[in-house]
């Protein structure tokens, strides 16, 4: 565990008075789940929470109501059908919303909802489920009702589970309280170890439980094949929008993002299917369409008409302010240097794959030399001389960098793609135009990961603050240049994507036409997609999840779940 992850934040976070019933529940099941859930704020729906929302639908409309327990006995019991109840008790510490309570021969009887169908085992329930109505009756009680049961009714199955308050129970749920309180203060539970309860857990892709607990315990061994499971799609079903057309208005309509110009309707997305929106110059977007996307945390950024990121418009923050506190504290501490020596000498050891991989001619002596520099990197004893190693390696590579690219037919394609030198603001040639973009394109998906994450992409271990800088994306960006960014331009090149003559030349500067900006996003997208095995777990995902699992990981580092910072080097 890293030095300054071992070290409790001050103040600790006390725990709260009251432990929602709910919360409970999410203990019993898994503890870790319980503290990313209410400490962290995290959340994610899978296709069971959808429906269990659903199913909710009817008695989450609160509704009815509820006796003092004196003049209970005076109601007819076919009229007592109160809906979404909010109750507390002081003096247990919990509190809760009742799907339902209904009344026989003077009590109450919660009932709580529960989508799927009636469990195969004895109790004919599971016991987070169990803990929960517990925890309903305790409140009741508190509050001066008889209460010696409840209900669980199952959606699926149609049924009612009808549940005891045994002392057992009621001494469990007390118990697991007791427990929740201390782990609150005790920080993040481990992830369950090979648990079957993990595939249908909708935080599994933000949890990592087989990837962090891989990482605590073989930081530089890749996985067997089965040693880590990939728990979640291999491809995120979000994607973004980019809009570039100059004059288009981008509207809301229904579940639907709108794009027109002059009335026209050019495209609709629907807004399930948006991970952020991109605007390129001269583009308005209504009220309405902004207030949808910052209620559904869809990240709205803004670039030049040129592709230069200018910034970004979100919802609130991330509320995992733990996390934030440990970046804060590790960007100060010596940690900040093992991270950005990390980063980078993964950055020399794809730029070195990439070469070898693709480069013609006389590249030996190159490789040799990103080799030694890959050392000295590893061996940084500041942050100064690792940016002086970067940057002789950065000379070495895009010295050669032309070797990659096929040789162009035509004198004016040879010369359009000419490279010798990287350059920029402005780029001064098309090979350079296109590794800015595709930079450009690459710390925004990176700054839009952060923030999902929860970290601050402004505050960096490598890159320093700078004003309007997101020095922390730039950080993470350092492996994945050559990876992704390289590899598009290269790739977009090679295959024709862009011609010669795809590229405005004005006053020393270059950039690309509307037309093959298009076409080169959707080559960076391509590539975005594309699949490959990670070199640490072993299972086939796309480029696009890599960049979370990356940055989730460097949490879990941070947090000191994993004692060494996150390593990606291409095979």
């Amino acid at each position: 565990m890293p030095d300054f992850a071992a070290t409790p934040l001050s103040p600790p976070v006390p725990p709260p008075d009251l432990i929602p019933a709910r919360m409970l529940n999410e203990y019993a099941y898994c503890p870790r789940l319980c503290y990313l859930e209410w400490v962290q704020q995290e959340w994610d729906d899978n296709e069971w929470t959808l429906d269990g929302t659903y199913q909710h639908r009817r008695v989450n409309r609160p509704g009815g109501q509820l006796p003092e327990p004196e003049n209970l006995e005076e109601q007819p019991p076919d009229t007592i059908h109160a809906r979404s109840l909010s109750l507390s008790a002081a003096q247990a510490g919990l509190i809760a919303t009742m799907d339902l309570i209904e009344a026989e021969s003077g009590e109450v009887i919660p009932v709580d909802y529960k989508r799927g169908a009636i469990p195969d085992n004895a109790e004919q329930s599971w016991e987070p489920e169990r803990v929960q109505l517990a925890a309903q009756i305790i409140i009741l009680r508190e509050n001066g009702y008889a209460c010696s049961r409840g209900i669980l009714y199952y959606t699926q199955s149609k049924r009612r589970v009808e549940i005891p308050a045994s002392e057992a129970l009621i001494q469990r749920t007390l118990s697991l309280a007791e427990e929740l309180r201390a782990a609150l203060v005790n920080g993040i539970p481990p992830p369950l170890v090979d648990s079957p309860k993990c595939p249908g857990c909708s935080l599994v892709g933000i949890c990592l439980p087989d990837e962090t607990g891989y990482a605590a315990t073989h930081p530089a061994e890749p996985a067997d094949e089965d040693r880590v499971r990939r728990l979640y799609p291999a491809r995120d079903d979000a994607v973004p929008l980019y809009v570039q057309e100059q004059g288009a208005y981008v509207g809301k309509s229904g579940e639907e993002i709108t794009v027109k110009k002059q009335g026209e309707l050019l495209a609709t997305v629907r807004l399930l299917e948006l991970s952020h929106v991109c605007l390129y110059g001269s583009v308005q977007i209504s009220t309405q369409a902004v207030q949808e996307l910052l209620k559904r945390s869809v990240p709205l950024l803004y670039f030049s008409y040129g592709g230069w990121f200018h910034g970004l418009c979100t919802g609130f923050p991330h509320k995992n302010v733990e996390l934030r506190r440990r970046q804060y504290r590790a960007s100060e501490n010596a940690e900040a240097l093992e991270i950005a020596r990390v980063l980078v000498k993964n950055k020399i050891q794809n730029g070195r794959t990439l070469l070898r991989r693709n480069g013609e001619g006389d590249i030996a002596e190159a490789l040799n030399e990103l080799r030694r520099v890959e050392t000295q990197a590893e061996q940084a004893a500041s942050l100064e001389s690792l940016l002086g190693f970067e940057g002789n390696a950065g000379r070495i590579y895009f010295e050669h960098f032309s070797a990659m690219l096929k040789p162009r037919a035509g004198e004016e394609a040879a010369a359009a793609f000419d490279f010798q030198t990287r350059n920029r603001r402005p780029p001064r040639d098309p090979v350079n135009a296109l590794l800015s973009l595709a930079y450009s394109l690459l710390v925004k998906d990176l700054t839009v990961t952060l923030l999902t994450v929860g970290m601050d992409p402004y505050l960096g271990f490598y890159h320093q603050p700078r004003y309007g800088r997101p020095a922390l994306a730039l950080d993470l960006m350092e492996p994945f240049r050559p990876l992704i960014a390289d590899s598009a331009v290269i790739t977009a090149i090679n295959t024709g994507v862009v011609q010669a003559g795809d590229f405005l030349h004005a006053a020393g500067s270059v950039a690309l036409k509307p037309d093959a900006r298009k076409r080169f996003i959707l080559a960076y997208e391509r590539r975005m997609d594309t699949l490959i095995t990670h070199p640490v777990f072993n299972y086939r995902v796309s480029y696009r999840r890599i960049l979370e699992v990356q940055a989730r990981l460097l949490a879990r580092y941070l947090t000191g779940e994993i004692p060494h910072p996150p390593e990606f080097v291409t095979r």
